[in-house]
C-alpha cells in the first residue's frame, strides 16, 4: 500500500522556455519551495528536487529537477505537488493537522457523545468542524476556542451554543 501524500501546491502552467513551472502553492510553510526542497509530482512514483525558486505575482516559479524545457514544463500542467506527511513542518501544542481529527468522538465538555468528526472545512476566516451525529445529520461547527475548548487524541471537546445540535 502506498503511503498517503500531503498536497503543498499545483502547477498552473509551464513558464518561460526553460522548464519553470507556475505553482500556487497550498502550503503554509515559507520554506516549502525552497532550492533542496523535495517534492513529488502526481501520477509519479519518484521525488524530485526543487532547484530554483523565485516569487511571481501569480505564485511561485519552480525550477524542478530533469524539468528543462517547456514542453516538459508543459507536461506538468495541473498536476498536484505534495510531500510525505513527515516532511510537514513541526506543529505547535494547539494546532492539528486536519486529516488526525477526521474519525475522532466529538463530545460535550461532560463528555456526552455528539457525533464523529468526519471533515475539517478549511476557510479564510475561521475553519469548520464537520460532525456527524448519531441520527445521520450533519452539523458543522466553527473550530474556534469558544466552542471548541480542547482536542486530545481521544475525543475533540465541543461545547456548542442551544439549539446547534438540536434535530431542528
Amino acid at each position: 500500500m502506498t503511503e498517503p501524500r500531503v498536497t503543498v501546491g499545483f502547477v498552473k502552467r509551464a513558464h518561460g522556455i526553460r522548464g519553470g513551472v507556475l505553482v500556487s502553492s497550498t502550503s503554509d510553510h515559507p520554506g516549502r519551495f525552497s532550492p533542496g526542497s523535495v517534492l513529488r509530482v502526481s501520477g509519479s512514483a519518484e521525488d524530485v528536487a526543487v532547484v530554483g525558486s523565485q516569487p511571481h505575482t501569480e505564485g511561485i516559479i519552480l525550477y524542478l529537477d530533469g524539468v528543462t524545457d517547456r514542453t516538459t514544463a508543459e507536461a506538468l500542467r495541473h498536476h498536484s505537488l505534495t510531500i510525505a506527511p513527515a516532511a510537514r513542518r513541526p506543529l505547535t501544542g494547539d494546532e492539528w493537522w486536519p486529516e488526525d481529527l477526521v474519525g475522532r468522538p466529538a463530545v460535550t465538555p461532560d463528555g456526552a457523545r455528539l457525533g464523529t468528526v468526519t471533515d475539517v472545512v478549511l476557510g479564510g476566516a475561521q475553519d469548520r468542524l464537520v460532525v456527524a451525529t448519531p441520527d445521520g445529520r450533519i452539523v458543522e461547527v466553527p473550530f474556534v476556542a469558544a466552542l471548541v475548548p480542547d482536542v486530545t487524541a481521544e475525543a475533540v471537546t465541543i461545547d456548542p451554543p442551544e439549539g446547534l445540535f438540536d434535530p431542528d
